[in-house]
């Protein structure tokens, strides 16, 4: 069975999609409307912006989206998956691609969504780290002893066996870093990141997206729509809504996404967007499955 899977932020680079815009109408359609959606030329920024530009969370979330989705679009009867999946951003392309949201309502969302985390991320600072070599459980353990009700740390990104991401206040974060570090943690890594996302300081951004998602139609997707918060495949357009909300200051479960969806039947994963990172992270949940990009 066929799973397409769609990355998050982070896998941006200068020139993504311009390919696409030139060899596909389709592709330069959705292109030139989303120019006009954001209100900006994106594409100028996309094709042959600078990294510092294309880093801007208002920038990376819209671009991000916009190759994934275009891509899959683009492969007309190709894309014909038995079911679909996001990293934490790329929720919002399976749910495009998979017909659960339109390309506008996605789009509008999506931009709605980077301008709320970017207001979150400058009224209380945070950070992210990568930690490798752990396992889920003691890096869960590391974060609850350090954490305090002012100064918080929680896993955010349970990405794939031994590589999780922690996100929180800085302090909390670096303190838990040197505690890894004392447990084993081979690596523990800070990502050049705006914010602590997937955590409680997500707080004011969640309730602003959910202002906007509750005024978005939602339809039944094509099929079904594993999610983060819960790695568990949906169909019903209020269940989707409801588990989107909470995206924002929830865990993205990635590994147990990848794992019910291999339960389920898939066994041929295809990414769609820029990058290779979840092709990696699949081939470490499970090496007997295949994970590829577009050919």
């Amino acid at each position: 069975m066929k799973a397409f899977v769609f990355p998050g932020q982070g896998a941006q680079f200068v020139g993504m999609g311009k390919d696409l815009y030139e060899s596909n109408a389709l592709a330069k359609e959705l292109f030139d409307k989303a120019d006009e959606i954001l209100g900006f030329k994106i594409t100028d920024i996309m094709f042959a912006g600078t990294d510092e530009q294309l880093k801007e969370t208002k920038v990376t979330q819209p671009a991000v989206f916009l190759h994934s989705v275009i891509q899959a679009l683009c492969l007309g009867e190709a894309f014909n998956p038995d079911m679909v999946a996001g990293h934490s951003l790329g929720e919002f392309s399976a749910l495009v691609a998979s017909g659960a949201l339109s390309f506008e309502d996605g789009l509008k969302l999506v931009a709605a969504r980077a301008n709320a985390m970017q207001k979150a991320c400058e009224a209380n600072p945070g950070t992210m780290a990568a930690i490798i070599g752990l396992s889920d459980e003691k890096v869960e353990e590391v974060c609850a002893s350090v954490s305090t009700n002012n100064n918080i740390v929680v896993a955010a990104n349970y990405n794939c066996p031994g590589q999780l991401v922690i996100s929180g206040n800085i302090d909390a974060v670096n303190k838990a870093c040197e505690k890894m570090k004392e447990a084993g943690a081979k690596r523990a890594l800070p990502l050049k990141v705006g914010g602590a996302f997937h955590s409680p300081l997500m707080q004011p951004a969640k309730d602003e997206l959910q202002a906007a998602i509750e005024k978005t139609t939602f339809k039944m997707p094509k099929c079904p729509v594993y999610q983060n918060v819960d790695a568990k495949a949906h169909t019903d357009a209020t269940e989707i809504k409801s588990n989107l909300i909470a995206q924002l200051t929830s865990s993205v479960r990635w590994t147990a996404s990848v794992q019910a969806m291999i339960a389920a039947g898939a066994n041929d994963f295809t990414e769609c967007g820029p990058g290779t990172a979840l092709q990696g992270m699949i081939g470490r949940i499970d090496k007997s499955v295949s994970a590829h990009g577009i050919a």
